[in-house]
């Protein structure tokens, strides 16, 4: 199960970026998350100010 970012609350302000450790997010003009490549760890969730990530 990868996680997902919510389109309506993501404001693209990059901090769920770094976190990643397998470099799984992908900027745009809102951030999206590769489900292949996510391993689930939920290291983005925990850093997005806006709670805008969640298990998919």
């Amino acid at each position: 199960m990868a996680y997902k970012i919510d389109p309506n609350l993501c404001t693209a302000c990059g901090a769920c970026i770094d976190e990643c450790p397998v470099e799984a997010i992908s900027e745009g003009d809102v951030y999206s998350i590769d489900a292949d490549t996510c391993t689930d760890c939920g290291a983005c969730a925990d850093v997005c100010p806006v709670e805008a990530i969640s298990p998919n």
